[in-house]
């Protein structure tokens, strides 16, 4: 069976121009041209991902995304915006949104990251198994696909399990920015905006460090990256 994306923009020629491409490598898509019609379908048909338009006519792409995010769906959500505002690409972010392009973007790097996303859910990303299953206050079960902390299970999205499993199996290893883009998001060879990592350990050290502020888990080395601290 193949893959369907959702498409929920406003602009007809946008929409004509992402379904002819996804068609053409393989997906099958939906389309809406509003906020209210999108958030139905998405919860009706459970698409293997979403395109997400910001400015939106009757509700936005944030209250979309919030909305979604709030009940549970973890179905990768790209945001497509023409805004060039830091605050709005970070919130997007923070409401629980993948990763983000901006318009005008390339039709080769938007494909790479539907496919990279889709594949992200399909298969966890490739890490050493070596963590350990009961050393320390926080703990990854990958059996049950679950973080502990001081024995408690964890509430946390796929990428924020994915992101502290990948650092937690080389304890003390740093990873840049740049890498964790690739082998936590599986951008292949990522070149680009890194801002993403830089919202998900915010939201995870928020979900599992005493003090976020100071963080004593998810670390970081200034200039170089982030690494797991236990």
């Amino acid at each position: 069976m193949g893959k369907t994306v959702l498409i929920i923009e406003d602009e007809q020629n946008i929409v004509d121009i992402l379904s002819f491409n996804l068609a053409r490598e393989g997906y099958d898509t939906l389309e809406a041209y509003d906020g209210p019609t999108g958030l139905q379908l998405a919860r009706e048909q459970n698409p293997d991902l979403i395109l997400l338009d910001l400015m939106l006519p009757g509700i936005d792409g944030f209250e979309v995304c919030r909305q979604l995010r709030s009940e549970g769906s973890s179905i990768p959500i790209l945001m497509l915006t023409a805004r060039e505002e830091e605050e709005d690409k970070v919130l997007g972010l923070e409401l629980g949104a993948d990763d983000y392009i901006t318009k005008p973007f390339s039709m080769r790097e938007l494909m790479a990251r539907v496919k990279a996303n889709i594949r992200r859910v399909a298969m966890a990303p490739a890490v050493p198994s070596a963590v350990p299953a009961g050393a320390g206050r926080v703990t990854v079960d990958e059996e049950r696909a679950t973080i502990y902390k001081d024995g408690q299970p964890m509430d946390l999205t796929q990428r924020e399990y994915d992101l502290i499993r990948y650092l937690a199996a080389q304890p003390g290893k740093v990873f840049s920015r740049e890498a964790l883009m690739e082998h936590v998001w599986n951008y292949e060879g990522y070149v680009g905006d890194v801002r993403a990592v830089d919202v998900a350990v915010r939201r995870l050290r928020e979900k599992l460090e005493d003090d976020p502020a100071n963080p004593e888990f998810i670390k970081t080395k200034r200039g170089m990256g982030y690494y797991f601290g236990e």
